[in-house]
């Protein structure tokens, strides 16, 4: 198929995905496989052939069976750039949900491939992370919509029984027969450092030296706040940006971001990440803010709404200044060299990451011109900086901060004594209409005055008469206003201030103007036109909290008849008995934002705008480190569900100690066919079995059809020994009882029996976490049992959403309470196991 098709399914200025451009072709083709949760869940498979990426939709995913034929069925030829796609495809668009990549490498083949595929049968040699060795392409002689072809894994040494959902997990361990990829498959990150040409010059920087650099928190520069703009061209402006601080550090290749209190960030904004990275710097250190542009400026409440998902908005790190380069020091070159590099460098991002690096003009000089035109159009302020400083971390003077001043108008409603050589009057006291009649205290302004003022201001208010004491708040502490002399008010000012103290008083006032055109009546009646405004009725309530998180859209159907708000309600009202599951665990998550009737996909990496869910920085397959979800708190829970999380999936180990495991789940996945009776059965039998080996077992539901036998470990234990005792207890039981269980996923081999999925435990892989609710109609929930309470249950699913509340209520304790304290390990049970074996 010609691009053509593929463009027109696609609006570029409303989706992220590549537009089709020119790709330089590598020496070798590439593959890549991407799981697409859209309407559909999918994988979308793609060889490159000649100049764009064949494609096909392959349902199910890629079976390592070669039993198994896979449907394939046959897409539109996407570009090149694809390959690198990942992220949401928004609503409304063709193709619509989340894609990942699963895989990518380079394929070979024999001939001519495009030969082999008019004639409707391609054999090849796959050379990727999770996917090798050869495979097929046939083409369905069936007649269909779309063409339908049959992906299927030929019978060599990396032919096993499993399937793509089995490698879900980060650096989840293949079955024994396929082998670890060769060092060379990572080659592909390795070229992101290599990105966009030659390094940057570093011909104009006068002051640099060599530094070797990690990719930490580095403390950075500090403005200091004046109320005037330096004046001369030793000073460059540029415009205060109202957004979050963000430092930058670079090391080989790794990108790492971090607020300006050593927080990381990096997890937060992982479409920033990838722009810096785009920049194919091997080390550096960059500074600048993260902002949301709305209307030509920088809106900080649509920051922090885009941040906690409330609204979808384009976030841009507006970088100022560059400290490091690949290798080179040049934090004591002058800053306008710097600047200038800077500049250079944002100019090399890639074209779909260019609107989320921006660069910070200035101007040299013309400082009363800058503060003019930031008035003029309300944006936050001014930051002024000398042109030959080096960067220096702290407040050195160098860095100057003016902001934009709120002003108000006032009534004068008395003044304290001017002491010294103050004539006239020492400050005005202000006021602002109360509610209920009379006058509340606002708070007094002393400076701004000039000469005259103080003479003129001072004879008016001698003649002043005498009036009542405005209502002070009660938090007020401010000793002049023992000796204050309240007037009635008959004077109007406008002053200058920086926002209001919790006490309602005026910050940082100074005086504006003397409002002889003014009335304090008039003051009145734009206080009342205020009120009325106010008091009439919103068009909808106050968005409700839970644990301090506000669910936004409250009402919003995620089941059929169950909302976002009950969903966290339910959340909330079970915490006690869930966070223990999940508390300080890496996790994956699923997320429904439209409600389970709608598109769902699975996520385990931060997303921008979480506050309260911690996030912990894990090395995957390919060696480098990424951040993962690691709830804490209540909060970290209720903050997900606000993202539209529905189910929870913890790792089988902790955070702090993520290559060993403290538990193994034995997931017993019954086929379509096999009553609940036999499910029952089959997990009491695990447990007997279990417990000649030594090992106590608990059992849950899984809110679906099966159940979950799980076996608590302490000490925790490696993974490679999890992964090989997990893998030969499922063999036994289906080699000892073949019509009741089978250990391989094949749809087909389990017609009739019990799949005992063993492969839940290997690093990176999850299970269900008890008390989480599943995506499923009914909004049933995996629930602990005590062994005893198996033979009295209906179902997998036979708790909710309303029934688990209800349950919980009764118990007395946690049926898996005695989980915590107990100690057993693998030593013994492998022992036994291999006498017999």
């Amino acid at each position: 198929m010609a691009l053509r098709e593929y463009r027109r399914k696609r609006d570029f200025s409303q989706t992220s995905e590549p537009a089709p451009s020119t790709r330089a072709v590598g020496k070798r083709p590439i593959f890549v496989v991407q799981l697409h949760h859209a309407r559909r869940r999918h994988f979308d498979f793609r060889l490159q052939v000649g100049k764009v990426l064949r494609s096909w939709a392959v349902p199910k995913g890629p079976s390592f069976d070669p039993s198994v034929k896979r449907l394939a069925v046959e897409v539109e030829d996407h570009p090149l750039s694809y390959a690198d796609f990942e992220g949401d495809i928004p609503a409304g668009n063709y193709g619509a949900g989340h894609v990942d990549c699963f895989d990518r490498g380079i394929w070979s083949t024999d001939g001519d491939a495009a030969a082999q595929l008019r004639k409707g049968h391609l054999e090849f040699v796959l050379h990727g992370k999770r996917l090798h060795g050869r495979w097929h392409l046939v083409r369905s002689h069936r007649k269909e919509k779309q063409p339908a072809w049959f992906l299927i894994k030929a019978q060599d040494e990396y032919a096993g029984n499993g399937e793509a959902d089995d490698l879900l997990g980060d650096a989840a361990a293949p079955p024994s027969k396929r082998k670890v990829p060769a060092k060379k498959a990572a080659a592909p990150a390795k070229s992101m450092v290599a990105a966009k040409g030659k390094a940057p010059s570093l011909r104009g920087i006068s002051e640099r030296r060599k530094e070797s650099i990690h990719a930490g928190f580095f403390s950075p520069a500090l403005t200091q706040l004046r109320d005037r703009l330096p004046e001369g061209d030793d000073w460059l402006h540029e415009i205060k940006w109202d957004g979050y601080r963000i430092l930058t550090a670079v090391a080989d290749g790794e990108v790492r971001c971090w607020s300006r209190n050593a927080l990381e960030w990096s997890g937060r904004i992982p479409g920033i990440v990838d722009a810096v990275r785009s920049l194919g710097l091997r080390s550096a250190r960059l500074d600048g803010e993260l902002v949301v542009m709305e209307g030509g400026r920088s809106d900080f409440a649509a920051l922090q709404k885009t941040l906690s998902g409330e609204r979808r908005g384009e976030l841009t790190y507006m970088l100022f200044d560059v400290i490091h380069v690949n290798g080179e020091a040049i934090d004591q070159a002058p800053l306008l060299e710097r600047k200038a590099l800077l500049k250079a460098l944002v100019g090399r991002a890639k074209a779909a990451h260019a609107k989320l690096l921006g660069y910070s003009e200035h101007v040299v000089g013309h400082g009363d011109e800058m503060l003019a035109m930031v008035m003029k159009s309300n944006l936050e302020g001014v930051v002024s900086k000398r042109t030959t400083s080096p960067y220096h971390a702290g407040r050195s003077g160098d860095w100057l901060k003016i902001k934009r001043l709120e002003s108000d108008e006032f009534a004068v409603v008395g003044y304290t004594q001017g002491k010294g050589s103050r004539q006239g009057f020492g400050s005005l006291l202000l006021g602002r209409p109360a509610a209920a009649g009379g006058w509340d205290y606002a708070g007094r302004v002393g400076s701004g005055f000039t000469d005259s003022q103080l003479k003129q201001i001072g004879k008016a208010l001698d003649g002043a008469k005498g009036g009542a004491q405005p209502t002070v708040h009660a938090d007020t502490v401010d000793p002049l206003l023992r000796q204050a002399r309240w007037i009635k008010p008959r004077a109007v000012v406008e002053v200058y201030y920086r926002g209001m103290g919790g006490n309602g008083l005026l910050r940082q006032p100074s005086l504006k103007t003397w409002r002889e055109d003014k009335s304090v009546a008039s003051l009145r009646d734009a206080d009342r036109a205020s009120r009325s405004a106010k008091s009439r009725p919103k068009r909808a309530n106050e968005p409700p909290s839970v644990r301090g998180i506000t669910i936004t859209h409250p009402e919003r159907e995620v089941y059929p008849g169950i909302t976002k708000l009950q969903v966290a309600q339910y959340y909330d009202a079970v915490m006690d008995w869930f966070l223990p599951g999940v508390r300080g665990r890496p996790l994956s998550i699923l997320r429904c934002p439209e409600g389970t009737q709608s598109a769902c996909f699975f996520q385990k990496h931060p997303m921008a705008g979480m506050k309260h869910v911690e996030q912990v920085m894990l090395k995957e397959g390919s060696g480098a480190k990424r951040a993962y979800l690691c709830p804490t708190d209540g909060a970290s829970i209720i903050e997900l569900v606000q993202f539209g999380v529905i189910e929870f999936h913890p790792w089988g180990a902790m955070a702090a100690s993520p290559d060993k495991a403290d538990r193994i789940v034995f997931d017993l996945d019954p086929a379509d066919d096999v009553p609940w009776e036999r499910v029952v059965s089959a997990a009491r039998t695990t447990r007997r079995l279990l417990e000649r080996l030594g090992l106590a077992s608990f059992v849950r539901t899984t809110g679906g059809k099966g159940l979950h036998v799980v076996v608590p470990l302490r000490p925790a234990a490696a993974w490679t020994e999890v992964e090989t005792f997990a893998k030969a207890f499922a063999m036994s039981m289906a080699q000892a009882q073949p019509e009741e269980f089978v250990a391989v996923s094949a749809k087909a081999r389990r017609r009739g029996r019990i799949f005992i999925d063993y492969l839940r435990n290997g690093r990176g892989a999850t299970s269900v976490a008890s008390y989480s609710l599943r995506a499923r109609d009914g909004a049933p929930v995996a629930m602990p049992l005590r062994w005893e309470e198996l033979g009295k249950l209906a179902g997998g699913a036979a708790f909710d959403l309303r029934s688990t509340v209800a349950r919980l209520k009764r118990l007395r304790r946690d049926p898996w309470s005695e989980m915590a304290s107990m100690k057993q390990s693998l030593a013994h049970a492998m022992r036994v196991i291999s006498q017999h074996s």
